[in-house]
């Protein structure tokens, strides 16, 4: 059975505004996740990222942007065109801990293309979301 979703959390030592920024800024976000970001910050909005090392990009659409609790956007499922109707749904979740800040990233949908595809897809993600969230830890204490 193909995976649906991905799970990570993770608490970082940085108040909840501090990462909010990090989630939803284009500077905070060019500073881990990828090399490049613009965020249009609305729901229907459009967020656009740029991995120039691995020469990859992607478009999303924002769905929630709930300061400083929620973000969430839909985006293309790796493998299949850009511009495809199936999408995965990322949604960031932080809650205020006594050590800082508790990060709930879930990616779900990727049962919905073919098994090839969401297979290869899923993995890809699950090790794409390992190294950004370990980039999002370097870049707040880098920055502390």
């Amino acid at each position: 059975m193909v995976p649906d979703t991905i799970e990570r959390e993770v608490v970082l030592r940085h108040p909840i505004e501090r990462v909010w920024a990090a989630l939803i800024t284009a500077e905070g976000l060019s500073r881990w996740f990828g090399s490049v970001a613009e965020v249009d910050l609305r729901p229907g909005g459009r967020a656009y990222f740029r991995w120039e090392d691995l020469g990859q990009e992607s478009v999303a659409t924002i769905t929630a942007v709930e300061p400083p609790r929620r973000f969430a956007f839909r985006w293309g499922i790796e493998g299949l065109p850009a511009n495809h109707e199936l999408q995965t749904l990322v949604e960031f979740t932080l809650e205020q801990v006594p050590d800082g800040t508790r990060l709930r990233l879930v990616e779900s949908g990727f049962a919905q293309a073919a098994d090839d595809v969401a297979w290869s897809a899923h993995e890809a993600n699950s090790q794409g979301w390992d190294a950004e969230l370990v980039d999002l830890k370097t870049y707040l204490d880098a920055a502390a």
